[in-house]
């Protein structure tokens, strides 16, 4: 029952009850920890004083107000406790017990192997012992714990190795990070840990001596306090404050400590990655000698690339310009400072206090790192930068014009790996040279022969004049096709797989576009890239189709029509040419693609300035298909006996569409001017369609415009005539070539060898009298429009026919009576057996005479018409 709701007691009672229970509960509290024996007797008196109140008081005298905090007979062996004196330890004394305790609770933990426990045990360790750190001076006790600690994780390390019984993972896990635990405590206190393992007894007894205090130092007067507040000062007047409220101090001597830090909080999150790049670009400043200025570097340049991690966003421009000024000043320094190489399989230096030095022996000191790496990553984030950057504002010229500055950083470390490649002792490996060499083709292998020199020229400014090139030696380059075919050259001879044919395919595209056709098809053929390209991966593809793309392009150039549509036919027959290019991410109507596979496409652009003009590359495709399509075309259509081809279905697709419009009006695009010349063409007005094909515009965006247009004229003339020979053949018997010169406006000569080609080719039944220079077609070949029509329907029942005799056989089973209903019921009998003699019978019998077409199926009217 509830002490508010009592009987037999008064208010005022009762609330000094209450008031004297929580004074009670109170002085628990604060004396729990000094007097254990009196809080239990507080405790028990507090129950009883609550039975009391619930029921009768058992002894009879109850105990009301202060009465009850006098002492009686049961307190009595109390005052003996009281009566000592009480000792009181200080704070450091204090904490001195709680890291003999841990201590203890790790050595008992290390005794049953429990590793989990002992790290956890560690770690409280660790945070004690730093808050007694004085003066940088560590308790000797740590120190003798961090010993003890090593020496049993080595013992039980090997006991591990040894053991068949493998430790558990929990075990196991804090093993391990408590060896990391102790090889990081051990660079910290390494002067203490040599001391203690040289004499134990001597570095613990040293313990209780005073250490000599330092001699006080002089009082800096306010100006000079003022004038080091302000060079610890940053540009914007801010100062980097650590915790503790302590302004972190920038020197020489701290510099690895500083990069050891960044490095460890790299990756982490809500770590602040410019003011780690703050930080380093005043250790930058700081730094005296080449190995911290190359160390800091190197760091600098990371954390810089780390800013453009992300796979949708570049890295900022600010950012880029500075890691290109700082991986040519790393350049700068190796190169003045040749005892420093930058090398990937070098040893990581673990002492912060001491920079490494030259050993009796050794010529190089080695950092670790990769040049190439840091090269290659620079220049992918220039093409992510231009892939998202409108190619249509002046922006995008601004960011192409930093191309320079990055190809003489790749030039800078072409140079400084082909100087570490002279050495072989430090077996510099050749796929990091490759790479270089790689990266400096694919910058030179798309641009003009003049743009490439410029190029070259301002790489070499920059070079001190003791820095010679091995692949490339100065002055010895005169124009761009020299360097392409050196490098594509060191290329095939020092790799393999991927970066051979990247190579190769470089070299190809660059002659193709300098127009050395020859050239570039031979070595496309030479190469038998068409048969492997498709193992290789997407970027490689692409390059490929760029280069074919580009092949067939120079042969139109060159006037060679069949060959340029034989080799674009590929690209631009699909209807990919965006795709295949990596120009555009097409977007297809039914296809479903997953946002992965969207980033990815993105990924692969190129960027603006390196693109092919596809309405260019459309028409020149259909300029050459018409040429080759439309006397085609009349020949087929003037004899139906020769066997039809299709040299381009998306070029015939385009033309049945624009011959079923109704109503064609003036062309307004590429392709409309093609159509409509096409048209023209075939309907032997050559003129016409010259005038169509001049006005299409796009012809101006190729080199030699004036050139292209005279060879276009020339190609309609002469596809013109042959058009003409196809079409109306029939209608003549004889032909005069001065006729056939002043119709086309061509030269006889030309005629006669135009007519001469096709009549060996057995492509015109006729026969040319050099005499009277006229030209005799042979009657009794060429077929009337009736005649063609007629042979055309006969084919085509023959083949229906056909196809209704291999269907009725798969149907009956091979017999040969199926259709006869006028027999027995069981008369089945094997093909073209007796009544009821089964397979195999004699060939008579049946149900009449085996006609003509190879079944009982006669056909009717159209059987009769094909068998008369």
């Amino acid at each position: 029952m509830s002490r508010f709701f009592r009987s037999g007691e008064d208010s005022s009672s009762e609330s000094s009850s209450d008031e004297e229970e929580l004074y009670s509960e109170e002085e628990e509290e604060t004396k729990g920890e000094e007097d254990s024996e009196a809080s239990d007797s507080d405790e028990s008196d507090e129950d009883g004083e609550d039975s009391d109140e619930g029921s009768s008081d058992e002894e009879g005298v109850k105990r009301t107000g202060a009465s009850r905090f006098l002492r009686g007979e049961s307190s009595e062996s109390e005052d003996s406790d009281e009566d000592q004196p009480k000792t009181v330890k200080s704070a450091k004394d204090k904490r001195f017990a709680e890291l003999e305790t841990t201590i203890d609770t790790i050595e008992k933990k290390q005794k049953i192997n429990d590793w989990g426990a002992v790290s956890n045990e560690f770690d409280k360790l660790i945070r004690q012992a730093t808050k007694m750190t004085e003066r940088g001076q560590a308790p000797k006790l740590y120190i003798k714990a961090i010993v003890e600690l090593e020496d049993a994780m080595n013992e039980a390390i090997s006991k591990q190795k040894v053991t068949p019984k493998k430790m558990n993972a929990i075990s196991a896990r804090g093993l391990n990070a408590v060896k990391q635990k102790i090889k990081k405590l051990k660079q910290d206190h390494q002067t203490e840990v040599d001391a203690y393992r040289e004499d134990p007894l001597d570095f613990l007894a040293s313990e209780d001596e005073e250490e000599e205090l330092p001699p006080p130092k002089p009082k800096k007067t306010k100006a000079e306090m003022y004038t080091e507040q302000v060079e610890q000062q940053d540009e914007e007047g801010f100062e980097t404050v650590v915790k503790g409220g302590r302004t972190m101090q920038f020197t020489p001597e701290s510099i690895f400590k500083h990069l050891r830090s960044i490095l460890e909080s790299r990756g982490k999150k809500n770590t602040d990655r410019l003011e780690q790049i703050r930080i380093m670009e005043r250790l930058h400043a700081v730094a005296n000698t080449p190995y911290q200025t190359i160390r800091v570097l190197l760091t600098l340049v990371s954390a810089r690339f780390d800013l453009g991690t992300g796979t949708a966003n570049s890295m900022p421009l600010e950012q880029w310009k500075a890691a290109e000024k700082e991986l040519s000043t790393l350049f700068q320094v190796l190169e003045e400072n040749p005892d420093h190489v930058v090398i990937e399989n070098a040893e990581e230096w673990e002492d912060d206090d001491k920079p490494p030095t030259l050993q009796p022996g050794e010529k190089y000191i080695k950092v670790p790192g990769s040049v190439v790496s840091y090269v290659e990553r620079l220049d992918d984030e220039l093409t992510r930068s231009l892939q998202n950057i409108d190619p249509h504002t002046s922006e995008y010229i601004e960011r192409l014009t930093d191309e320079s500055s990055l190809y003489n950083v790749i030039f800078r470390g072409l140079l400084y790996y082909e100087t570490l490649g002279k050495d072989s002792s430090l077996q510099i490996p050749q796929d990091s040279l490759n790479r270089i060499v790689m990266r400096r083709v694919e910058h030179v292998y798309f641009k003009p022969a003049q743009v490439v020199k410029i190029l070259e020229e301002n790489a070499w400014k920059p070079v001190p004049s003791n820095v010679e090139s091995v692949i490339t030696p100065r002055g010895s380059i005169n124009d761009a096709t020299q360097l392409i075919n050196v490098l594509c050259n060191y290329l095939f001879l020092n790799s393999e797989g991927i970066i051979r044919a990247r190579a190769m395919l470089c070299q190809i595209y660059f002659l193709a576009l300098h127009d050395e056709y020859y050239k570039a098809r031979d070595m496309m053929l030479m190469s038998h890239l068409q048969e492997t390209i498709n193992s290789f991966d997407v970027q490689t593809q692409i390059l490929y189709n760029r280069t074919l793309v580009q092949v067939g392009l120079c042969a139109f150039r060159k006037g060679l029509v069949y060959d340029a549509q034989n080799t674009l036919q590929e690209i631009c027959g699909s209807g990919r040419q965006k795709e295949l290019l990596a120009q555009g991410v097409m977007i297809q109507r039914y296809a479903q693609v997953s946002p992965e596979q969207e980033r990815l496409e993105k990924q692969r652009q190129l960027p603006f300035h390196m693109h092919i003009n596809l309405e260019l590359l459309e028409c020149v495709y259909l300029t050459c298909s018409m040429l080759l399509e439309i006397p085609l075309l009349a020949q087929t259509g003037s004899s139906p006996d020769i066997k039809k081809r299709v040299i381009s279905k998306t070029y015939r697709r385009m033309l049945e569409y624009h011959e079923r419009q109704i109503f064609t009006g003036p062309p307004e695009n590429t392709r409309d001017h093609v159509m409509q010349a096409s048209r023209a063409l075939a309907a032997g007005e050559w003129k016409k369609a010259i005038s169509f094909v001049h006005d299409i515009k796009i012809w101006d965006l190729m080199p030699n415009t004036e050139e292209i247009k005279t060879m276009l004229s020339k190609q309609i003339q002469e596809e013109g005539l042959r058009t003409y020979l196809f079409t109306y053949a029939p209608f003549y018997d004889t032909l005069a070539v001065s006729t056939l010169s002043s119709m086309f406006d061509l030269e006889d000569r030309k005629v006669a060898a135009i007519v001469s080609k096709m009549i060996s080719h057995e492509e015109l039944a006729a026969a040319l009298d050099q005499v009277t220079s006229t030209v005799i077609f042979r009657k009794g070949v060429e077929l009337s429009r009736l005649q063609s029509l007629a042979l055309t329907l006969s084919d085509k029942a023959a083949a229906l026919i056909e196809t209704n005799e291999r269907t009725l056989e798969q149907r009956t089973q091979g017999t040969a009576n199926a259709f006869d209903r006028r027999g027995g019921q069981n008369q089945r009998g094997g093909r073209g057996g007796g009544p009821k003699t089964g397979r195999g019978g004699a060939r008579t019998g049946g149900t009449g005479q085996r006609q003509a077409g190879g079944t009982q199926f006669t056909g009717g009217v159209l059987g009769g018409a094909v068998r008369g």
